[in-house]
């Protein structure tokens, strides 16, 4: 075999410790010192940070100023209501929902991800729209769809669904099929 192929069996595999990450990781290390409380975790390569609600709008602010991750690529919501199997990261207590944010830095060459824990009960984040307008669109859509409120959103509305809408969608409680719909060609909503 030659010297460049990886064998099938080692692709996807992740480390042996949930909260490894690269030693020689200069922004996972200096957002170990700012954010003690964050949990680190490595993902294929990549760096995944588990913070607190209340420290989401101030780490994606230490990324954008002092890290230089000047592009916040997404931001979207993960529901595991009915999850057979999930990651335990060691230091995370499981939620339902996971709001998750991509961060993209051109200068470092580098991409990071950040993931906040939010329960049912209080599906609230902290707005990030003020660090990167951009992301606007995004909440609004994990708005609509999930019904995470984003504190501090200048604009916080529906966003695909009609105003009236009763309830959100892509959570996986809400009933599926519950408004009719005709298909072309039958004639009879299904």
């Amino acid at each position: 075999m030659p010297d460049d192929v990886i064998p099938s069996e080692e692709i996807h595999k992740e480390p042996e410790t949930p909260n490894a990450t690269h030693a020689e990781d200069e922004v996972v290390e200096a957002c170990r010192e700012r954010f003690p409380t964050a949990v680190f975790h490595d993902s294929h390569g990549q760096a995944v940070v588990y913070v607190d609600r209340g420290e989401w709008h101030g780490m994606a602010a230490f990324l954008r100023d002092e890290q230089r991750f000047t592009q916040c690529l997404d931001v979207t919501v993960v529901d595991h209501l009915g999850d057979e199997v999930r990651l335990a990261v060691e230091g995370v207590t499981p939620e339902r929902f996971e709001v998750v944010a991509n961060f993209l830095s051109h200068p470092r060459n580098r991409r990071i991800r950040t993931i906040c824990e939010v329960p049912l009960d209080d599906p609230t984040v902290p707005s990030i729209t003020d660090l990167y307008p951009g992301i606007s669109f995004g909440e609004r859509e994990s708005y609509d769809l999930f019904g995470i409120t984003f504190d501090g959103h200048p604009e916080l509305t529906r966003i695909l669904m009609p105003d009236d809408w009763v309830g959100h969608p892509l959570r996986k409680d809400d009933a599926p099929a519950r408004v009719p719909v005709a298909f072309k060609g039958t004639g009879t909503p299904r």
